[in-house]
């Protein structure tokens, strides 16, 4: 099936108003997603509860020599401190190596090739993971074929439609839903099957979801533009009936330039959910439920599944809330979006601030949990997808893949800066270590504000 890869590109039939190679980058990402979010929703509880245990710390190959090093820097780590810095570190460098995945598929091997590359390198180290002497040779496999994945097929997303169709926006918030099912379905899945049968099956379940999407993306390749390949570089049709705006890419370059620091922020506060959200429902959530006098504990990694659950339910009517609005010309523009999202994921952990000032060191109602997580996903839906379609819309037509990828390295300061902060869990309590994680976001959302002030016309 890969001979597909080098045929010409042709017009995309359409589905459902969109072209129908959404559709098949919508379900590989899906099942990508599901596999990172598998992983991703053990990982701290495996490490902490497990894997870093001064008994255990010789298993994994490399493991006493990283938390030598890292002691270097940060001085003596404990098991909770160490975990976060690993898991900040890997979460961080997910996102650094799309930087030269971009430019991989830009300058060498087109963006098909190096999509099936990077998953084939994710579904090695999913499987790897199974096995505790791999852990380390198991992140940078995952690592590296996050980096080739990532900013290609997101970068194809946007090849579908012409450079200034407003149906892009709508098309990556319709992206994202994908992203956020399978997102869902790992902790209840993968999340279940690690806590109670064991953390290696919850791991090869993940490799499961990664060779799923795999095929899901061989199947579909007629219907996807071969963008960017090294062999030609000519417009595809719908680009050639379009005129760049020139003017309006460079401000929107402009204004990439001006979110990248509030857009490490976000990130830094919205990725405590995989780290230090998930020490705090283990061990301050009342998770006990009943039915029918039966008692049942709802397990920790369940709660993960709320995010992205959330982004599929709550997209459509907001998609189609736009769609009206747009019609009448009173759609939100691009920047104040991104602003309401920043302050979104403040308002959530104030949420998250007052429930640790009230819990009194007794587990608290997992209602904040859920207004918690009603908050900051309303916040991603205004922020993510919408700059992920910024970054596409005004992106070189040469170096898309590399644009995207350098747009991620927001993501990775971000989570770099939030495995940091992560460790100081042990020694903040919980209000405070919650209050501080809200400042940061809002502090973001007000360098846009005055970047909106010193810039007079907004994106649109």
């Amino acid at each position: 099936m890969l001979h597909k890869m080098n045929a010409p590109h042709k017009e995309a039939p359409r589905l459902f108003g969109h072209p129908r190679g959404l559709t098949i980058l919508f379900s590989t990402e899906m099942w990508e997603r599901f596999s990172y979010y598998g992983m991703r929703a053990l990982l701290v509880l495996y490490m902490v509860d497990y894997l870093l245990r001064p008994e255990r710390l010789d298993i994994a190959f490399g493991l006493r020599d990283l938390k030598s090093f890292l002691e270097k820097f940060f001085g003596p780590l404990d098991v909770q401190p160490f975990a976060s810095q690993i898991y900040g570190l890997y979460t961080s460098l997910v996102y650094l190596t799309p930087i030269l995945g971009g430019f991989i598929a830009d300058r060498w091997l087109g963006r098909t090739k190096t999509i099936v590359i990077g998953a084939m390198l994710m579904l090695i180290g999913h499987f790897l993971m199974a096995s505790e002497y791999c852990f380390l040779p198991a992140l940078l496999l995952l690592i590296l074929g996050v980096g080739a994945f990532k900013p290609n097929i997101s970068t194809q997303v946007g090849e579908l439609y012409a450079v200034q169709d407003r149906q892009r926006d709508r098309a990556y918030s319709i992206f994202y839903v994908g992203i956020n099912i399978g997102a869902c379905l790992a902790p209840l899945i993968a999340g279940t099957l690690g806590e109670r049968l064991g953390w290696h099956y919850g791991f090869a379940c993940a490799g499961v979801g990664m060779a799923i999407g795999l095929a899901i993306y061989l199947w579909g390749l007629s219907d996807l533009p071969e963008s960017s390949s090294p062999v030609s570089r000519q417009p595809f049709p719908h680009e050639e009936k379009t005129i760049v705006d020139d003017a309006y890419a460079e401000h929107g370059r402009y204004w990439l330039i001006l979110l990248f620091a509030p857009s490490v922020l976000f990130w830094a506060s919205f990725e405590q959910q995989g780290n230090t959200i998930v020490l705090w429902t283990e061990s301050f959530t009342n998770r006990d439920v009943s039915f029918f006098g039966r008692h049942f504990e709802i397990p920790t990694t369940w709660f993960q599944a709320l995010n992205p659950m959330m982004i599929f339910l709550f997209t459509p009517p907001l998609v189609a809330l736009w769609s009206r609005m747009a019609q009448s010309d009173r759609e939100p523009q691009t920047i104040t979006k991104l602003t309401a999202g920043c302050f979104g994921v403040s308002l959530s952990y104030l949420v998250m601030t007052i429930a640790a000032w009230t819990s009194d060191e007794a587990r608290v109602s997992p209602l904040w949990l859920l207004l918690y997580f009603i908050l900051i996903t309303v916040s991603e839906l205004l922020f993510s997808p919408i700059i992920l379609s910024l970054a596409s819309r005004v992106a070189p037509r040469d170096s898309r893949g590399l644009t995207m990828g350098v747009w991620f390295l927001t993501i990775f300061l971000g989570n770099l800066l939030s495995g940091w902060i992560g460790g100081l869990w042990s020694t903040l309590s919980p209000a405070s270590f919650f209050a501080l994680i809200g400042l940061m976001p809002a502090f973001g959302g007000l360098m846009i504000l005055i970047s909106r002030l010193w810039q007079d016309d907004a994106l649109d």
